[in-house]
């Protein structure tokens, strides 16, 4: 093996793409791991820093440019840690993210025919988020800017217009700019913990065109916000505007304490047909459009007829469980966070949905307790478990609760394989999988399947 050295420059080229995005490149059976690169670059790089078998290198230059390289859109896709695959074109992201479920199904899992339908894509994978959270700072010459964190730091690049998110978002960056300027307000300083103004967090209802700003500040009190608050209302669609008090020191965006200025203290949108109230603090999708695509094969996949028991496990404010109520006779959801479960009570009545029931607690807790205790059936489970995937008492629970259909709804599809593979093992048989992008230029694929439940017995 060569002995690589920090700064040595190094000639690879790209032949896959690893997790978090990095373009994956070998040299003498080392691997490397070098960001901004795309699959089918043949790049120079520079080392910096290697472990036994593999190392991170900086790109240089690139020397052969790959078929599916494009020139990123925006100017700082390279400082700012949000996208990583702004350099790829869209159509090669869609392939890599449908590769990545495939792999991790067949690695991980185990599987061998694996039923993949074509990934949903964007049809506009730009300005697709109806939430933004912009940290704000100072740059070296001492001037006001809100942005973006760094990848893997927190040095805020500048950016006002992230091409992801919507348009009215540099209006209203500006608008709080303008009045940190003329009242002497400072920026949050996350190192000395002082200055007052931390992020502003923005959100907009895409069906209904309302807009949400929430001023986080490290302080009681925000000087002269009647001001900041009529300048605000310039903007067509603002409907809410409250401050976020947060003097923890902490890299959480968000206190407990919200003090409303204006408006009714949350906005609404809706996906598909069901209306939902999002007020600063709760979960929502962030990519509404695609959501609704996601949630529709979820329900597609169910294959509700109107008699069903349905159970929705990590149900958030409730979005699968009242798409799913639409359709089924009754749907239980369960969520380990109350406010969540208060949003999703409120979403419920606010669409006149009353066959819905509601749990606080652990999926893993809820569920077996309810099984065992009140004797209550499924026959279909829908799962939309974090990251880590589902708690291996819950999973043993849904064999055990024996329902005909489970859709797994993931945003993680390495975990995603390891519960497939515990579900297959004992009697379901994966019946469908589908990729869903809702993250367009990053890394991140959503995934949705059906398992059928083949031979076992039902046990109601």
């Amino acid at each position: 093996m060569a002995d690589w050295k920090k700064n040595d420059i190094i000639e690879t080229l790209i032949e896959d793409i690893s997790e978090t995005g990095e373009g994956i490149g070998k040299t003498d059976g080392f691997t490397w791991f070098i960001k901004d690169t795309v699959i089918g670059d043949k790049v120079e790089a520079k080392v910096m820093k290697t472990k036994k078998s593999y190392g991170f290198a900086k790109l240089e230059r690139i020397i052969t440019p790959s078929p599916a390289r494009i020139e990123p859109r925006c100017p700082v896709a390279r400082q700012c840690g949000g996208c990583q695959l702004q350099a790829m074109s869209y159509e090669e992201q869609l392939k890599y993210k449908e590769r990545k479920i495939y792999n991790n199904l067949t690695r991980i899992g185990g599987f061998k025919d694996i039923p993949m339908l074509p990934i949903m894509g964007m049809d506009e994978p730009w300005r697709y988020r109806n939430k933004a959270q912009f940290p704000w700072g100072l740059d070296k010459e001492g001037n006001i800017i809100a942005g973006f964190y760094a990848g893997r730091s927190h040095t805020i690049i500048g950016c006002d217009d992230c091409l992801l998110g919507v348009e009215e978002n540099r209006d209203v960056l500006q608008r709080i700019k303008s009045h940190m300027e003329k009242h002497g307000l400072t920026p949050y300083d996350e190192a000395s913990h002082k200055g007052l103004i931390r992020h502003t967090l923005i959100r907009k209802g895409f069906k209904t065109g309302e807009i949400m700003v929430c001023q986080v500040i490290n302080g009681k009190n925000l000087p002269h916000k009647d001001e900041l608050v009529e300048s605000l209302l310039e903007i067509p669609g603002m409907t809410s505007i409250s401050l976020n008090i947060n003097t923890e020191q902490t890299n959480v965006i968000l206190g407990n304490k919200v003090e409303n200025l204006y408006g009714p203290g949350y906005i609404t949108d809706y996906i598909g047909k069901v209306k939902y109230r999002i007020s600063p603090l709760s979960f929502y999708q962030v990519n509404p459009v695609q959501t609704e695509k996601l949630y529709g094969t979820a329900l597609e996949y169910a294959g509700l007829t109107g008699g069903e028991v349905v159970w929705d496990l990590y149900c958030g404010i409730g979005t699968i469980s009242l798409f799913l109520a639409q359709k089924a006779k009754k749907v239980y959801g369960v969520e380990i966070v109350p406010q969540a479960i208060d949003d999703a009570r409120e979403n419920a009545k606010l669409n006149g949905i009353e066959n819905v029931e509601f749990f606080v607690g652990k999926a893993e807790e809820v569920l077996p307790e309810q099984f065992e205790k009140n004797h209550v059936y499924a026959d279909v489970i829908v799962v939309d478990p974090p990251r880590k995937g589902c708690d291996e008492v819950c999973l043993e629970t849904i064999v055990k609760m024996a329902p005909e259909r489970v859709v797994y709804v993931s945003c993680d599809s390495a975990t995603l394989a390891r519960d497939m593979r515990y579900l297959a093992d004992r009697g379901y048989e994966a019946v469908k999988v589908r990729g869903c992008d809702m993250f367009g230029w990053s890394s991140h694929v959503e995934c949705v399947v059906l398992m059928q439940n083949c031979g076992l017995e039902s046990k109601k």
